[in-house]
């Protein structure tokens, strides 16, 4: 389990300080312009908006492994 975790941190870790993850897709991009306190403010928007939906994958996913495993 520690290793599953420390796997985890570092993925998450590589995604957040990735140069691609903080890309946008065509029209966004056209639409902000330069404006790049406007462009860094809606990339950490969506990142708080990925949030939730990720902790709620990764706790149903933990929760059914230790199901099949109690089983």
């Amino acid at each position: 389990m520690r290793y599953v975790l420390t796997a985890a941190i570092m993925a998450l870790a590589f995604a957040l300080f990735s140069e691609s993850t903080m890309a946008q897709c065509v029209m966004c991009r056209a639409s902000l312009g330069n404006n790049s306190a406007f462009v860094r403010n809606l990339n950490i928007g969506v990142l708080v908006l990925l949030v939730p939906p990720v902790s709620i994958f990764c706790t149903i996913f933990i929760l059914a492994i230790r199901h099949r495993r109690a089983s």
